[in-house]
């Protein structure tokens, strides 16, 4: 959980990341959402630890993940 008073912390996983520019791209693409502080993307766990000032819609997400050319698992 995030230490900071009123942010929402939510682990997604992303398949088809492999490298640091993968990583890259799906924190940019979400890191573009409304609300969103920090994005924190691992390839080889395909974890992606986003910090929002509110819960993000989860289709958005998926959106963005698509986007950056990827999948929300």
């Amino acid at each position: 959980m995030s230490s900071e008073a009123n942010t929402v912390t939510a682990v997604y996983q992303v398949t088809g990341m492999t490298c640091g520019h993968c990583e890259g791209a799906v924190a940019e693409e979400i890191g573009a959402l409304d609300g969103v502080s920090s994005v924190k993307a691992v390839a080889s766990t395909g974890q992606v630890t986003v910090v929002s000032a509110a819960p993000l819609d989860n289709e958005a997400v998926r959106a963005a993940v698509d986007e950056a050319g990827y999948e929300l698992a």
